[in-house]
């Protein structure tokens, strides 16, 4: 069942990274073609256009490191608490015996 996910994760990742190819390209191509703006502001739009990107990427990076952080803090409580438990019911086996 992980490699159906993983495949299906990436073939999701392949289609949004066209997508996104795609977007990039028609702003490049709508600014460029624009006639009544001058040069250097279609620079500051896609100087805007660049940092907004990097800033949502780096936005989805710590997102998903946060997600990461608390499933692994859970995992490693609901260990410790397993151990206990069997700690707990190994001791009163110990005992009675």
């Amino acid at each position: 069942m992980s490699n159906f996910n993983k495949s299906d994760n990436g073939l999701i990742i392949f289609f949004n990274g066209i997508g996104v190819v795609i977007a990039y390209g028609m702003l490049a191509l709508s600014l460029y073609m624009s006639p009544d703006v001058p040069m250097a502001t279609k620079g500051y739009w896609g100087i805007g256009i660049l940092l907004l990107t990097l800033a949502l990427v780096n936005f989805v990076k710590l997102r998903f490191d946060d997600r990461l952080s608390e499933d692994r803090i859970t995992r490693v409580e609901e260990a410790r608490n397993e151990r206990l438990l069997a700690d707990y019911i190994g001791g009163e086996d110990d005992k009675a015996a």
